[in-house]
């Protein structure tokens, strides 16, 4: 099962930072949209990588984290 995590922000620079962190990690970049009209981010991954999507999301500081199931 996959999961889609989405973390909203409240700078278009966090959004950016975030995207660069992901993608360094090792993200596919086709895995992770970002709205930068919303300054939002979201990364549809596999349940099991999501505590580690989440962690490095929280290295921005977002306003909000949404871990969504995706059957």
């Amino acid at each position: 099962m996959s999961s889609i995590v989405t973390a909203l922000f409240d700078t278009e620079e966090a959004v950016n930072n975030a995207l660069d962190d992901l993608v360094a990690t090792g993200i596919p970049r086709d895995r992770i949209a970002a709205d930068k009209d919303q300054w939002s981010v979201s990364i549809t991954i596999g349940s099991q990588a999501e505590p580690e999507i989440t962690e490095i999301l929280k290295r921005h500081e977002p306003l909000d984290i949404h871990p969504r199931s995706r059957r």
